[in-house]
């Protein structure tokens, strides 16, 4: 089945569970043809792609699995390339794949810090340098940033890392949405809240390599970070899950180009970040126009 001009091309980093996966049956419902990244398509995540076929089959929908490793440039490749092969376009890239870890900053080795970077920014590039010239020439495209209230909001402690890497992934979307918007890109930065179900970020979340350096923060902090999950998970209001976000990423994606928002919350916590984050893009679009470079802004800029 191929995409017919009326709907779109997507590819999704990673989709074995969570947001991405959501994100992936939901545009797909809606008639859009999603590639669902994800590693180990054969190994690990074998079952999920069945899932995914049997979602396909059932729902009528055009969702595919495709291997892709986000921290391998040459799995990059061949997964953008197999999609230009069979579809001859590529119109939305969702940059969703993510790595949390929970401990005291001081506890993981520099090594260890940039993991959640490698997962959370660098992938993001490998995936722009070869989704970005199909895009270019095309003169059309959309690129999603899944960033997180975090970067903004009253975060917590003993997320650091994952929050340092979010904070610089959101940095680098707000540059790329300048740089590509001549080439008729658009940029959407949809920003979840800290929702502790529905996704795998606190199951999987990485610890600190040196044990013994975290355990010496047990008796200060130790009672209240073991209770902090479950105090997130208590200021979210009921009945709020996070397939939220994911009818919000399909909701821009079918917006009309050019009129995107730049910026969407999906926080039922309220943790301030949307109000932060509407003055910082308010002062980008207004510095803009003081440097004479408004061009540069999307129609939706700071709103």
């Amino acid at each position: 089945m191929t995409a017919t001009p009326d709907h779109k091309v997507v590819v999704i980093t990673g989709t074995s569970s969570g947001i991405g996966n959501l994100t992936a049956r939901t545009l797909a419902r809606a008639g859009n043809t999603v590639y669902a990244g994800m590693r180990a398509t054969t190994g690990r995540n074998a079952a999920r792609v069945a899932e995914l076929a049997a979602f396909s089959k059932e729902e009528k929908a055009d969702v595919r699995a495709l291997e892709m490793d986000v921290q391998d440039d040459e799995s990059v490749r061949q997964a953008i390339a197999r999609i230009v092969s069979e579809q001859g376009r590529l119109d939305v890239v969702i940059h969703n794949a993510g790595h949390m870890v929970l401990g005291p900053a001081e506890a993981f080795t520099p090594e260890q810090l940039g993991d959640p970077y490698d997962v959370n920014v660098l992938s993001t590039q490998r995936v722009n340098r070869h989704a970005l010239p199909v895009m270019r020439s095309q003169g059309s495209g959309l690129l999603v940033w899944v960033a997180s209230s975090s970067t903004r909001g009253g975060h917590p402690p003993f997320l650091a890392p994952y929050f340092a890497a979010k904070a610089a992934m959101d940095a680098l979307a707000e540059s790329y949405a300048a740089e590509i918007i001549k080439f008729g890109i658009d940029t959407v930065i949809v920003v979840p809240g800290a929702y502790t179900s529905g996704t795998n970020h606190f199951l999987h979340a990485g610890t600190p390599a040196d044990t013994e350096r975290a355990a010496q923060y047990d008796a200060a902090y130790g009672t209240l970070r073991d209770t902090m999950e479950h105090a997130l998970t208590d200021i979210f209001p009921e009945g709020r899950a996070v397939d939220k976000v994911a009818d919000e990423i399909a909701r821009v994606v079918d917006l009309p180009a050019g009129r995107r928002p730049f910026r969407v919350h999906v926080d039922p916590s309220k943790d301030g970040s949307e109000v932060v984050s509407a003055v910082n893009d308010r002062i980008r679009a207004e510095f803009y126009h003081r440097i004479g470079i408004q061009e540069l802004l999307p129609e939706q800029a700071g709103l």
